[in-house]
């Protein structure tokens, strides 16, 4: 029997919603484009649905370790990563996925919707945000906004700039370095 995860974040609130964000994103005059689409739980599903653009393509990994501190990990959706290497790198000792339930109740979003836009569900701000440097010479990125049937195309430095205003500021991580490791 499949676990229902109540729809809540850990201050007891609701999430924000996709078409919130969306509102947001047109309140504060930022370009995007939002196209409807099938479920995407995985890079393969979104290669198999989309059609193809050659760039800002991304795969969003969110961790925790032992202690209880997480990341929001946004990589190019092509990159192999050694896990226990990048938790090294960030200082995180060693790091695994996070729960279904973490991932509602910091991110507020469901496996398979994770994103850039998941770090403005994370209310007490606990969630340290990492952006793969490859990304950083795309002109725009493809991501979800908070829900996987929806894909928001925006343009990368609007985004960024977007959640620093809102709080959330990210750290560019040079995910190459430690690369095919794994």
């Amino acid at each position: 029997m499949e676990q229902v995860i109540e729809r809540r974040l850990v201050d007891g609130s609701e999430p924000m919603t996709s078409d919130q964000l969306l509102q947001m994103l047109d309140q504060e005059r930022i370009d995007h484009n939002t196209v409807e689409h099938a479920p995407m739980w995985t890079v393969e599903d979104a290669k198999a649905i989309r059609a193809p653009c050659g760039y800002g393509h991304t795969k969003n990994l969110f961790v925790r370790n032992k202690k209880g501190q997480m990341w929001l990990l946004i990589l190019h959706e092509d990159r192999k990563v050694d896990l226990k290497a990048v938790a090294k790198l960030i200082g995180a000792n060693r790091f695994s996925f996070a729960s279904p339930e973490r991932l509602m109740h910091h991110l507020g979003v469901t496996p398979g919707a994770v994103s850039a836009f998941s770090i403005l569900n994370d209310v007490h701000r606990r969630v340290g945000f990492f952006v793969d440097e490859a990304l950083m010479d795309d002109p725009a990125l493809h991501v979800h906004p908070l829900v996987n049937t929806r894909t928001t195309t925006i343009e990368r430095t609007a985004l960024l700039n977007f959640l620093e205003r809102k709080g959330y500021p990210h750290r560019v991580l040079d995910f190459s370095a430690i690369d095919d490791c794994g």
